[in-house]
């Protein structure tokens, strides 16, 4: 099981909301009240952090109900504008590279409850072509991020590194051959420039045969989704369709790069993502 951020962010946001509304009517009208009766000198004299805790205002009320504005803040933030996330495996090289933190637009498909992930109000639809960060079907406490590949409606197949889509084969152009790639094994590729839709961007081929060749159609309400990496991806080819339910939104840019604790962060791969 994943560590949920969101569901944590949420519980935290509604536990410090529950104390700072309890505190705005049970103990600050208290307090006002016993600052009100002070001199101009005695009130001057008691700092913030002594005034919250006139009127006998239990410590813990305090202590929990100060974090309220900040967690309010990083929860709208990430919940309705944008998400960082961090890139953790190479499914997706060469476009996003093992250590690459992202930002993702959270409204481009929608405006969605938090945690529920319902939308409330529609705004764009998801394009073949985009980069979509989703909750993995089989376990939505997960996050994945793949290249969206096939709209509902749309026929998909995969054979012998061949990408159609609708009968059409996907045009690719061979850029590079690899002796070494940027594939945690180092193995090595042949590099193609892709034409998906509206987007130009770079994958991976690897010697190896083909993982997983097939035909799919794509259902109502679900997408088909495949990694820049093909022959390294785990995708919709493995564990079948994301339901949009599920969509979180589109990865839109790179700002930090960072290959281990130990090491320096930099900002070589800073930009927009194809």
């Amino acid at each position: 099981m994943g560590f949920d951020f969101e569901l944590i962010l949420a519980i935290a946001f509604l536990v410090t909301g529950v104390f700072w509304i309890y505190d705005r009517i049970v103990y600050l009208p208290k307090r006002k009240l016993a600052l009100a009766n002070m001199t101009p000198e005695a009130r001057g004299a008691i700092n913030k952090e002594a005034q919250q805790r006139l009127a006998q205002t239990p410590r813990f009320v305090v202590e929990v109900k100060s974090y309220f504005v900040i967690i309010a803040v990083i929860f709208g933030l990430r919940s309705f504008v944008v998400e960082p996330f961090q890139i953790p495996s190479g499914s997706m090289l060469p476009t996003l590279e093992i250590g690459d933190f992202i930002l993702v637009n959270k409204f481009e498909y929608g405006l969605r409850l938090p945690v529920l992930n319902t939308v409330i109000i529609p705004t764009t639809e998801p394009k073949q072509g985009d980069v979509v960060v989703f909750k993995y079907p089989r376990d939505p406490s997960l996050n994945y991020i793949k290249r969206l590949i096939g709209l509902p409606g749309d026929t998909v197949a995969y054979r012998n590194k061949v990408l159609t889509v609708n009968g059409t084969p996907v045009s690719k152009a061979f850029l590079a051959k690899l002796p070494i790639s940027l594939n945690p094994s180092q193995e090595p590729v042949d590099v193609f420039s892709e034409q998906l839709g509206d987007v130009q961007h770079d994958i991976y081929n690897s010697y190896r045969f083909t993982p997983q060749e097939g035909e799919w159609t794509v259902p109502a309400g679900h997408y088909f989704v495949m990694g820049d990496n093909r022959d390294n991806s785990a995708d919709s080819r493995f564990w079948g369709f994301v339901p949009d339910e599920n969509m979180k939104g589109r990865a839109f840019y790179v700002w930090l790069h960072w290959d281990e604790f130990l090491s320096l962060p930099s900002f070589k791969n800073n930009g927009l993502i194809e």
